[in-house]
């Protein structure tokens, strides 16, 4: 393998971060809050309001249920109109943002719904308001599968940022697709495959460890 290639591989590499890192910042700024929401927005929850839950859901699953290669060509106006162009990795973190949204904001709300109901009500029962139970209470009990479900969201995105080099945005996916499939170097696409896996496994391996070191309960059974 070349100099040349191996330059190409790094760049690529740097880009599939940069894109990936922005989106799951992105993502997450929205999406949190919007998790947050729908797991306490029932009728009778801590911030009741069910109609607006409704609505808010349905547009969450509708936008979960779009293919991404589809999303990706559908708002290329929006994107245009945004950053200024469709294609490059700027242009790519749009699509790749409105994706992560409604993903992580499900796995927040999931993992909200699944701290104990008892914790609310004592809280309560102790004057504590709505927004401070969901701060210093769900938050934290959470968070060790929020954590995980970052995780995940992030190895997805890595997934869609190779995905979005198919219509033209940079990174690993691209370098592949141009020099692994249209000028047949299956050296270039293993290599592209070899640095995807190892990004895998090293946000796997990095969110396990956070959501284990987040994890209260497992911190209290340590002390007893």
């Amino acid at each position: 393998m070349s100099a040349n290639v191996i330059s190409l591989l790094i760049e690529a590499t740097l880009q599939t971060c940069y894109m990936v890192a922005a989106s799951t910042i992105l993502g997450t700024l929205f999406g949190l809050p919007l998790g947050v929401f729908l797991a306490t927005s029932q009728r009778g929850e801590l911030l009741s309001a069910p109609l607006v839950n409704k609505v808010l859901g349905l547009i969450v699953n509708a936008a979960r249920s779009v293919p991404f290669i589809i999303l990706v060509v559908a708002i290329i106006p929006f994107t245009r109109a945004l950053v200024g162009t469709s294609i490059g990795t700027n242009a790519a973190i749009v699509p790749l943002t409105i994706a992560a949204t409604p993903f992580i904001a499900r796995l927040v709300e999931n993992s909200i719904r699944e701290v104990d109901a008892g914790l609310i009500e004592a809280s309560r029962a102790m004057g504590a308001t709505p927004f401070q139970i969901i701060r210093k209470v769900l938050i934290r009990e959470a968070l060790p599968g929020i954590m995980l479900g970052l995780t995940l969201a992030v190895v997805s995105l890595i997934g869609y940022s190779a995905m979005v080099g198919a219509v033209g945005g940079e990174g690993l996916g691209d370098l592949g697709i141009r020099y692994g499939y249209q000028r047949f170097m299956p050296d270039v696409m293993l290599a592209v495959v070899a640095i995807l896996i190892v990004m895998v496994q090293l946000v796997q391996s990095v969110g396990e460890w956070i959501a284990a070191r987040v994890d209260k309960r497992a911190a209290r059974n340590r002390g007893h």
